[in-house]
């Protein structure tokens, strides 16, 4: 039997490195492909892994979720690569913060029975949200939490998924909710919620590749890690504030069994879909990693409330941007192969043209 081929966005830390370490303990023969931005990071996190589990077969792509020209090339390389992968974990993500809603967080001691458990497990309002828009002139969260993504997805299924057959694992989120998704604005240019946004449109995204991928072999699945102790997480309070509240959270898995807390526990979720058979798993289910107030990990279920239409709608909007991102590329490599592509635009219109899927 050939190797396991696993492939793992954001996997330098958090939640990515923990699940790429239980991934070498879980499966001996593996092929561990870390997918990161940051090429020191990765080598790092890679040396990690190595110091952990010597003989590992361990290797790096850079791939910038952000930025479609930079998930272009990572495809290509990890086509070159592999002729087959047996696991895509769609892990990174970014969510900025500028401010907290002090009065939200109070809530949950004031209101617990109303509010505050729901507060607590989704953070639905707690934080004041930062989004910028990247050189290619999409929204950051939605370029880096869903449509750099689905580009990897795209330029990925035909040649490496399916073969026997393939899983995709979407790291979403329990703050994903569908009241701030507006599918006018898929990419919530005008909205406060962008991270919540784009984690719900993961889960739509998710029901949609798998209708569309299962007669290839290709099944999607999503899954949530709960309140991870995560660089997402230290940059809203710093870590010694979260290390102080620990037997708080730890007390609250009474009522609020997805604070995971660490890393290791927010993996529980990732690698069980891994063992499943795949077409056991229900794609219009949410895979969720919850613990025990003794920590004993366990994997509990959320329904996806997402509709055929709904889906479809998602999907187009993505597969038309992509269409016109991959058409302007082509051009920009004929005319200027060794420029970005953000370089060989002409003005401005030209940028917001191709961010609204144009071409």
């Amino acid at each position: 039997m050939e190797p396991k081929v696993v492939v793992v966005t954001g996997a330098n830390a958090g939640i990515g490195l923990s699940l790429a370490d239980r991934l070498l303990d879980e499966y001996r023969d593996v092929q561990l492909c870390l997918a990161c931005r940051n090429k020191d990071r990765a080598e790092t996190a890679r040396r990690k892994l190595l110091r952990r589990h010597p003989g590992a077969q361990v290797s790096i792509v850079l791939v910038d979720v952000s930025s479609v020209k930079s998930v272009l090339k990572g495809a290509a390389e990890i086509r070159q690569k592999f002729k087959h992968i047996d696991l895509l974990y769609l892990n990174a993500g970014i969510m900025k913060v500028s401010s907290i809603n002090i009065k939200k967080v109070l809530t949950i001691f004031h209101d617990f029975r109303r509010e505050g458990a729901e507060i607590l497990s989704t953070g639905k309002g707690v934080l004041n949200h930062i989004n910028n828009m990247t050189d290619e002139g999409l929204q950051e969260v939605f370029a880096t939490n869903i449509f750099g993504h689905y580009v990897l997805v795209r330029e990925l299924q035909d040649c490496c998924l399916g073969s026997p057959q393939s899983q995709i694992v979407w790291t979403s989120s329990q703050n994903a909710e569908a009241g701030v998704f507006n599918f006018q604005d898929i990419q919530h240019k005008h909205g406060k919620e962008p991270y919540s946004s784009s984690k719900h449109a993961t889960d739509i995204l998710s029901v949609a590749l798998n209708s569309r991928l299962n007669e290839k072999g290709v099944y999607s699945t999503v899954t949530c890690p709960g309140l991870v102790m995560s660089n997402i997480v230290f940059a809203i309070l710093p870590a010694w504030f979260w290390w102080i509240v620990m037997p708080f959270l730890y007390f609250m898995r009474f009522f609020v069994p997805n604070l995971s807390c660490s890393a290791y526990n927010g993996a529980e979720a990732l690698i069980w879909v891994s063992k499943q058979r795949l077409a056991s798993l229900n794609p219009r289910i949410k895979y969720l990693s919850h613990c025990s107030v003794f920590g004993k990990r366990f994997i509990a279920e959320e329904k996806l409330h997402v509709s055929d239409d709904d889906a479809d709608s998602v999907y187009n909007e993505l597969e038309k941007l992509y269409q016109g991102f991959k058409h302007q590329y082509e051009q920009a490599n004929i005319i200027h192969s060794d420029q970005s592509f953000s370089g060989c635009l002409h003005n401005e219109q030209s940028k917001e043209q191709i961010a609204n899927g144009w071409h």
